[in-house]
């Protein structure tokens, strides 16, 4: 790993550990301060105030083991996230967080509040599993096929199994990040095809000097 590659994995590291930090600060306060009241600025849908919750529910967690079971797949899934550009890891949160959110608040149950990370889980697994996909280069794909031999019995949590487990938030989660896989690649599409156009300045032509004889 050469020194720069180590400066980049030091920061993405930081960057993983000071939000999984958020959280286990937040269930903590929420814990012994709150008894759990936080957990109510979740997503709570087809009620208008129940939007804030696309912003706080994946800092909200259920309890510990909800945030424990949480803590490990975020870091691994949003690290190689991370892998070709850091900006990416942020832009498939926004994704994951807004069109998540929106696709809970309006096809959840009415009665419902949902919380937790693994929207965003959901969301940076949608992103690495189809990248390959829409990016088309090698790297790409074998990262994809690696992030579904390890993380594949996730796409699981798309089915209702439980009324405490929020299969809609993992499935327009996935969505989420797929999207953002999309958006990302055709972009970078984009950019590769923009003609370069090198435009060199104007030279005054030589001025000749005649020399005139009397």
């Amino acid at each position: 790993m050469n020194s720069r590659r180590k400066k980049s994995f030091i920061k993405e590291l930081k960057t993983l550990l000071t939000i999984i930090g958020i959280f286990w600060v937040i269930e903590i306060i929420d814990h012994v301060l709150f008894n759990g009241q936080l957990d109510r600025f979740g997503i709570r849908p087809h009620k208008l105030i129940g939007l804030r919750g696309i912003l706080f529910a994946p800092f909200l967690h259920g309890s510990f083991s909800h945030l424990i079971a949480n803590t490990i797949p975020f870091v691994t899934l949003g690290w190689l996230t991370m892998l070709q550009k850091t900006r990416h890891f942020y832009i498939v949160s926004v994704f994951s967080m807004i069109i998540g959110g929106l696709g809970i608040w309006i096809f959840g149950s009415p009665s419902s509040v949902h919380i937790g990370a693994s929207i965003l889980i959901y969301g940076y697994l949608g992103f690495l599993l189809l990248r390959g996909l829409f990016q088309k280069n090698i790297p790409s794909i074998l990262l994809s096929l690696v992030v579904f031999f390890l993380y594949g019995g996730l796409l699981w949590g798309f089915l209702p199994s439980s009324m405490n487990i929020s299969w809609e938030g993992h499935l327009f989660g996935f969505i989420g990040g797929a999207a953002a896989a999309w958006a990302i690649a055709n972009s970078q599409k984009k950019q590769q095809t923009i003609p370069v156009v090198h435009y060199e300045p104007k030279t005054r032509p030589e001025q000749k000097s005649y020399a005139h004889k009397d």
